[in-house]
């Protein structure tokens, strides 16, 4: 009796020892398992491609234009284990695009996938504003968010493929590194294997700055990783599995305002209107640059110049105008008979 508890148990602990064993395999088995025409990409490893390889155990890559069904392949790799294939960066990193299955002649033989060269890459985007802050500075308060693009979302290309796991890395200015933030509304948002299902890929205000205990002043470093089938680990090469590392510097007011090329002077500001009214500008000069003769000669010219033109018109005007032809011969003529009259009451 106790011989036959004993062996029930241990064909209990079996059973759950397979279904363990079994869950982190059937989880891991979609993204990794690789149907023929599936994209694969440079780093991937550990692939199931049985189903891509239809019975076959050699791959063979035609470069650009070559006839692929008259001539050999311009490369070829054995694949001995189709449950477990790697795209290394040595083999494939020269060879992208599509690779067939190979006959025993060495002939194509259907497609087997296409290999593809990952590109990653992070932006940061104040949505307070509406404006790409990548590199650049945010006020407090606003709110952030990220924009990832990449090719990888090619891998729901695979059966049962919803989305790719991408890890974004926010470094603080201590040097803390945030696994999750926090919005303004309270709400966080997990950074590690966060799930990325179109391209680009927005992932809507996560970040809210205004926590100053939790989001101190200074630059942020971020980043994005995917490490799918331990493509970083193979390929970690920044744009590829990592992307390149992006810094936002969050605090209280523009950091221009620290430089005194940027304030406002008012001096400066006075100078700027009198420039603007030529009158202004030059009564200024006048009085307190240059008092002498360089600038007094044209407005002594011209007050020289006005006189005589004023002094000829009424010269000119006043003897031709004011008389009539033959004036003066009257005046003798009435003189005489004035003195005629005269002379005549006398006698």
């Amino acid at each position: 009796m106790f011989m036959t508890d004993k062996s029930f148990i241990l064909s209990l602990f079996a059973v759950i020892g397979l279904i363990l064993l079994c869950c982190p395999v059937a989880a891991a088995d979609a993204i990794s398992t690789i149907h023929s025409g599936n994209t694969v990409f440079i780093g991937e490893q550990g692939l199931d491609v049985s189903a891509a390889m239809d019975g076959d155990s050699i791959i063979g890559w035609w470069a650009s234009g070559a006839a692929i069904s008259s001539s050999s392949p311009d490369a070829i790799i054995s694949v001995p284990n189709s449950a477990s294939f790697s795209i290394y960066p040595t083999d494939f990193q020269t060879h992208t695009g599509t690779w067939y299955h190979l006959s025993a002649l060495n002939k194509a033989n259907g497609t087997a996938f296409i290999v593809v060269d990952p590109y990653l890459d992070i932006k940061i985007e104040d949505t307070t504003v509406s404006t790409d802050v990548t590199n650049k500075w945010v006020p407090t308060d606003d709110e952030l968010q990220f924009r990832i693009d990449t090719n990888l979302v090619q891998m729901m290309q695979r059966t049962n493929v919803n989305y790719v796991p991408v890890t974004i890395k926010v470094r603080g200015p201590d040097g803390t590194l945030l696994n999750a933030l926090m919005s303004k509304s309270g709400q966080t948002t997990a950074l590690v294997d966060y799930q990325v299902n179109t391209n680009p890929k927005y992932t809507g205000a996560i970040w809210g700055t205004s926590n100053r205990a939790t989001y101190p002043t200074g630059t942020y470093s971020v980043w994005a990783e995917c490490n799918v089938n331990t493509m970083k680990d193979n390929y970690g090469q920044a744009g590829k599995t990592i992307s390149n590392t992006v810094t936002v510097l969050n605090q209280d007011q523009n950091p221009l305002i620290g430089n005194k090329a940027y304030v406002t002077n008012p001096t400066t500001a006075i100078t700027t209107v009198t420039s603007r009214i030529p009158t202004t500008a030059a009564t200024t000069v006048v009085t307190t640059t240059n008092p002498v003769t360089s600038v007094s000669t044209p407005v002594v010219t011209t007050l020289i110049e006005t006189p005589p033109a004023a002094t000829t018109v009424p010269v000119t005007t006043s003897v031709p105008t004011t008389h009539t032809p033959g004036f003066g011969i009257a005046l003798v003529v009435l003189s005489l008979i004035v003195g005629l009259g005269v002379c005549l009451q006398r006698k």
